[in-house]
């Protein structure tokens, strides 16, 4: 391929797989330094920004949820990021603690990091299909961030799991008529379109004529499906979340891909 290819260099980027070992093994040292905390309860607030009226409120819609439907939804704010970006930090403490039933992956986290000025919404891979990312950005842009601009992250936290909860457990032709939750039923409009076709047509030049981009490709395709079945595995969980032998709350050993959706203010 001559130098003035297109795709020159993207694929002279991906050309040795050493070069994506490191960078991978780099991002997961970053990601296994975080000190995350512990998980506590339903509600796990180290940025302290929560009063005691909201918590006190909060709790038993979580406590209910979970005992009705399975589903594990934790509120979360942490006094800082520890210099990552929201995504990846969201999606390893979801991981560490292990939010949803093992069998159905039914977990969500709403993770608030107030002096980074992000939230989070983490959805487990068993209700991707339910709570969409576009679901979950409607819900941070209408519910969340117009009160955390105000400094009511009380308010925020209320709303947004007030909103996650009608997502979750609510007719899916009821919660689509609402007007604040239609943003994943509209069309894409052309010009997306036509980007999944470059994107598309990028890939299938770089898998032909690169076999370095081909082979990671290849062994991210196959660790995707690996985890994705035995994450989404059938049969039906003998336990969930909730409270463990020991009296303390533990997650069911549920995991998330990165489905979701963040947001500032």
């Amino acid at each position: 391929m001559t130098a003035g290819h297109p795709f020159s260099f993207f694929v002279g980027r991906w050309a040795h797989p050493l070069v994506v070992l490191v960078a991978l093994l780099c991002a997961g040292l970053a990601v296994c330094a975080a000190d995350f905390p512990a998980l506590t309860g339903r509600i796990v607030d180290q940025a302290n920004v929560l009063s005691a009226e909201a918590r006190n409120a909060l709790e038993p819609k979580l406590a209910e949820l979970e005992a009705k439907s399975g589903i594990q939804l934790v509120v979360a704010t942490v006094a800082s990021l520890q210099g990552q970006e929201i995504e990846p930090y969201a999606n390893e403490l979801f991981r560490t603690w292990k939010l949803g039933e093992k069998a159905k992956n039914n977990g969500v986290l709403l993770l608030v990091a107030p002096n980074e000025r992000r939230v989070r919404i983490e959805v487990g891979y068993g209700l991707e299909g339910t709570l969409t990312d576009a679901l979950s950005k409607v819900i941070i842009a209408n519910a969340i961030a117009p009160r955390f601009k105000t400094g009511d992250f009380s308010g925020g936290v209320t709303r947004g799991v007030d909103d996650i909860i009608t997502v979750l457990t609510t007719d899916a032709s009821e919660w689509q008529q609402r007007p604040s939750l239609r943003l994943d039923n509209q069309p894409a409009p052309d010009w997306i379109t036509w980007l999944l076709i470059a994107a598309a047509i990028a890939l299938g030049t770089l898998l032909i004529v690169s076999p370095g981009f081909r082979w990671f490709f290849l062994n991210v395709a196959l660790n995707i499906l690996l985890n994705s079945g035995s994450s989404r595995g059938g049969g039906r969980a003998s336990s969930g979340g909730g409270f463990s032998g020991g009296g303390g709350f533990s997650g069911g050993g549920g995991s998330s891909g990165g489905g979701g959706a963040s947001g500032s203010w």
